[in-house]
């Protein structure tokens, strides 16, 4: 125990404290950049309005804001559905280290056969899992048990095969199914450049840490998706500095 501006400070009131300021940074981690930032900003303006209007007796907005208040709990779950079942995921699964299972060599592998692909304008769809199981994404496609190499890659993708709609996943330095179908996500709708490759890569990374790789059919570009954000235009040296980035290394 100890004394901080005339108020005694014990160990339960710093744990306390150095709780409550990890869950609000990571609460912050999770909603940036995401549509559920917007909405947070929403509630705290309904928050301030409600305060406003109890302090100038403004009695009937005062009880509407009231009633909604009321039901803020249910509110939020509906609002932030996707964003907590991801987060709490997200926590089941987190490691008090980061280490990827994918070797370099996996990688090495994976790179050069987008690479390939993207120079012969192959759309291909590329899902490595990182933490978080994917086993109901891989219950809908073929389930495969595969080592991870260039050449099956680019037959899974080849435009004459059964396998080529869909995407690949990849756990460790394994294929494990291809023509997975994912979720779309709801973000670049009236974008022609970006089609429905690019949503569902996006979508898989709004629900999962999981990393997406894409090739354009039409452009060749490669791209790659993850937590909600999609970085496009990468040549082969940022493909691999972003993978190996994304996986810890």
């Amino acid at each position: 125990m100890f004394e901080l501006f005339g108020i005694q400070v014990t160990w339960r009131v710093l744990l306390d404290i150095g709780l409550v300021a990890f869950i609000y940074y990571n609460i912050i981690v999770l909603v940036r950049g995401t549509r559920a930032a917007a909405v947070l900003y929403g509630l705290v303006v309904v928050l301030v309005v409600y305060y406003v209007a109890e302090k100038f007796n403004l009695y009937t907005l005062n009880a509407l804001l009231g009633e909604f208040l009321t039901s803020l709990f249910l509110v939020v779950v509906i609002l932030f559905k996707t964003d907590i079942r991801k987060a709490l995921a997200s926590v089941g699964t987190k490691r008090f280290w980061t280490k990827s299972d994918v070797r370099d060599d996996t990688l090495d592998q994976l790179t050069q056969a987008v690479m390939t692909m993207s120079h012969t304008s192959t759309g291909a769809l590329i899902v490595i899992e990182k933490n978080m199981p994917l086993g109901d994404i891989i219950e809908r496609g073929i389930e495969l048990d595969a080592k991870v190499n260039k050449e099956l890659i680019e037959t899974i993708f080849f435009s004459d095969t059964p396998l080529h709609d869909g995407a690949v996943i990849v756990r460790r330095d394994r294929i494990v199914a291809a023509a997975c179908i994912l979720p779309l996500s709801n973000k670049l709708r009236g974008q022609p450049m970006y089609g429905t490759r690019h949503r569902a890569a996006l979508g898989i990374s709004e629900g999962s840490d999981a990393i997406t790789v894409v090739v354009s059919e039409e452009r060749g570009e490669v791209s790659v998706a993850m937590n909600g954000r999609l970085t496009t235009s990468l040549d082969e040296t940022r493909l691999r500095r972003v993978l190996k980035n994304a996986l810890g290394r």
